[in-house]
């Protein structure tokens, strides 16, 4: 599937990882073709840069047809799409994403690192440190890295590094994608159960992780974080003939709202949290020939990935951050962060509940002192969203009880919020935003610029 001339077509291209997919396999020289019903930014304008877009909007078999060499089918789109059903009638060849990159890497070292939190973060350090000392690799990551342009690379470098992810491969196979690479080394950061929509019991989910483990190869490397008591049972089992290499947080202090780790290197991320992310980074680069000279003369520089701890504008006494923190020990790693920063400020906090699991009833339990660090603690969340997804209704006292803690604010209407924000006093106070939403479509940016200034 490497060869130039194949005519390819993607089957939902418009999600984040799907139009890097596409824009990656156009440089290789395939004609690259591809149909959405919805197609939002940056996914949209990446795609029209590179004349990608598709023209009309929607799903049409007649699109399809036997000059296509394959399909490629992203995980947006349903088993009944009748582009899909007209491909499979034709015999055409399919293909998941994950199937896919795992074809283009038959002849590569591959590296997995996975994880129910900090994937993202790992990843993207170790492309920032290989690229910074000019190595020839290829990756797949999945968000946007500061100071790295795109987020799929392929070619004939002997290494990939790929941000595995535990949701199911594709509308026909309910098997997770970092199933499907058959790594030689995996890092597992830390297991939290999420995806409730896919794994209904935490056990479910966690054996996911067990199965990765498990598919170490011979002469294969397992990383795990001991710190993590899921991740530590999974990654001390014996297996045989491969190498168990457990990490934790390393030394480090912050000195002047700045994270110095190695006694006297600076780094720009922040939080305990993303110095073990650094640290399991540091271990798998380790095992690719990188010293660790060279890992901490690049790790200086990292700026980490897009919308995790985003700064939007400061004052000499308030700071407004974003993350994309969207699950329980994201919340809790991300005020810690906060206020490891900046100690002397008081935290405000606003927390969006946006995902299948978070906005489920049953799953709030799972957010049991999370909310602890911040000494003002805000949640908001969209009724008519928990409506179009069948949820039972939630509660302000519902939220209070499931958080433990009884003065959270909680907030259904965003004006409201943005009112409530825009009228306090924001002298030594830090005001964080955390959401995979965007809270209602309020304008953060021009909140963040009113209140600093």
């Amino acid at each position: 599937m490497s060869q130039k001339n194949q005519k390819i077509y993607i089957i939902a291209i418009g999600g984040a990882v799907m139009s890097s997919l596409a824009v990656a396999l156009k440089k290789k020289g395939m004609t690259v073709l591809g149909s959405d019903d919805k197609i939002y930014d940056p996914a949209a304008s990446l795609l029209k840069t590179n004349d990608l877009l598709p023209t009309d909007m929607g799903w049409d078999a007649n699109r399809i047809d036997d000059s296509i060499d394959a399909i490629i089918v992203g995980m947006h789109a349903k088993a009944d799409n009748p582009e899909l059903l007209k491909a499979q009638a034709l015999g055409i060849k399919i293909w998941s994403y994950p199937e896919f990159i795992r074809a283009q890497s038959d002849n590569k070292q591959r590296i997995v690192i996975a994880g129910s939190h900090g994937k993202t973060t790992i990843t993207g350090t170790i492309i920032h440190v290989l690229n910074y000392w000019k190595k020839d690799f290829d990756y797949v990551v999945g968000a946007k890295i500061h100071g790295i342009e795109e987020t799929i690379k392929l070619s004939n470098a002997p290494v990939i590094v790929i941000e595995g992810d535990e949701y199911f491969t594709s509308p026909l196979d309910l098997e997770p994608k970092f199933l499907k690479y058959d790594h030689h080394i995996a890092l597992i950061s830390g297991t939290e159960w999420d995806h409730i929509n896919v794994y209904p019991t935490e056990e479910s989910y966690l054996s996911q992780f067990e199965k990765l483990a498990d598919r170490t190869p011979k002469a294969g490397t397992l990383v795990y974080c001991e710190e993590d008591k899921q991740a530590k049972k999974i990654g001390s089992i014996d297996r045989d003939d491969v190498r168990k290499e457990p990490y934790e947080t390393p030394k480090y202090k912050v000195k002047d709202g700045v994270f110095i780790l190695n006694g006297d290197t600076p780094v720009k991320l922040i939080g305990k949290h993303n110095m073990q992310n650094i640290e399991g980074a540091r271990l798998i680069l380790k095992r690719i020939g990188i010293t660790d000279e060279q890992f901490y003369k690049a790790i200086a520089s990292f700026e980490g990935a897009f919308k995790r701890n985003n700064l939007l504008s400061e004052s000499d006494d308030c700071s407004v951050y974003t993350d994309f923190a969207h699950a329980p020990s994201k919340l809790a790693a991300t005020v810690a962060a906060l206020k490891e920063l900046h100690p002397k400020r008081k935290l405000v906090a606003c927390y969006e509940l946006h995902t299948f699991s978070s906005l489920n009833k049953e799953f709030l339990s799972k957010y049991k002192n999370t909310y602890k660090a911040p000494e003002e603690a805000i949640v908001y969340f969209d009724q008519n969203l928990i409506k179009e997804k069948n949820y039972a209704p939630i509660s302000e006292e519902d939220i209070k009880t499931s958080f433990s803690r009884k003065d959270i604010q909680v907030f259904t209407d965003p004006t409201a919020l943005a009112d409530h924000i825009q009228n306090k006093d924001w002298k030594d106070r830090d005001l964080l935003f955390m959401s995979s939403g965007n809270f209602g479509g309020l304008d953060l940016n021009a909140i963040a610029e009113k209140i600093t200034n």
